[in-house]
């Protein structure tokens, strides 16, 4: 069976081009996870959701946020909809058939893929493409200069936790602390 991470190195290896995108995989943005994000070179993002099974798709709706500002809560894909999103774009990544596309709500894009087990092959298919939820670069919409920031802690946390599995590390601060207390 074809696990998620072997299905976003397929998807990422054959339908990004990462010399002219950033493309980040379980990025946090706004109040919630992508699965995959890109940004090409203008600034124009496309968050991509993979759901494997009928329930997980379904509970995507239910998710509800609070702004941390106002205490207001709402749905993310009414958010989505009306364009008080992040991301300039947003698909569903699915098992072929899996959803009927008349189900998904019109502002999302229908990617599906099919996984050859046989020959360890995955197909990639877009059904549909995003509508344009707004026309901001998410550069104007998110500070790029934390960004990279980010991205680059990111990057050493992953490398002390993979050194970590084979060593024992003892740090005196972790690297969170002066996170949580730093709110952009």
């Amino acid at each position: 069976m074809l696990k998620i991470e072997e299905l976003v190195h397929s998807f990422v290896n054959t339908q990004c081009d990462f010399d002219k995108e950033i493309v980040l995989t379980n990025f946090f943005h706004s109040d919630w996870e992508a699965d995959i994000l890109t940004i090409n070179g203008e600034g124009f993002s496309h968050e991509i959701e993979i759901k494997l099974s009928k329930a997980d798709f379904k509970n995507d709706f239910k998710k509800q946020y609070t702004n941390q500002k106002t205490g207001e809560k709402f749905l993310k894909h009414d958010k989505i909809a009306c364009g008080d999103y992040l991301c300039n774009a947003f698909s569903f990544l699915l098992p072929m058939g899996m959803i009927d596309h008349q189900t998904i709500p019109e502002h999302c894009g229908i990617i599906e893929f099919y996984h050859n087990e046989d020959y360890w092959e995955t197909t990639f298919y877009k059904i549909r493409h995003p509508k344009k939820i707004h026309e901001d670069s998410y550069w104007k919409l998110c500070d790029k200069d934390y960004f990279i920031r980010n991205m680059a802690r990111n990057l050493l946390i992953k490398k002390f936790e993979l050194k970590g599995k084979h060593e024992e590390f003892i740090f005196k601060k972790p690297f969170e602390s002066k996170i949580k207390s730093r709110k952009h």
